[in-house]
């Protein structure tokens, strides 16, 4: 993935952000990652948002194995933001 250019600002990070969360490929992971994405980006400051586009750039395969398999994300390097996700639509953690 690039790195966001500092002449992007968080506003339109965070939109396009967005745009890709809820256009993954699967209804599923639209439904699950882009209802989070929604609800939470705008509270993300550049870090958190620049280690949520990383997340984004994963294969639609991984992200959905992580998200929809209880335990699958203990350790991955995006743990973190598959155990919040999940929390935010109840359901179990890692």
């Amino acid at each position: 993935m690039e790195k966001a250019s500092p002449n992007i600002d968080l506003t339109t990070r965070r939109r396009r952000a967005l745009w890709r969360a809820t256009h993954r490929g699967t209804k599923e992971l639209d439904i699950l990652i882009g209802s989070y994405a929604a609800a939470r980006l705008n509270d993300m400051d550049a870090a958190e948002l620049t280690r949520f586009e990383e997340f984004l750039t994963r294969q639609e395969t991984e992200l959905q194995a992580l998200l929809l398999a209880p335990g699958a994300a203990g350790d991955v390097p995006y743990a973190d933001i598959v155990n919040a996700v999940r929390a935010f639509h109840g359901m179990p953690s890692a």
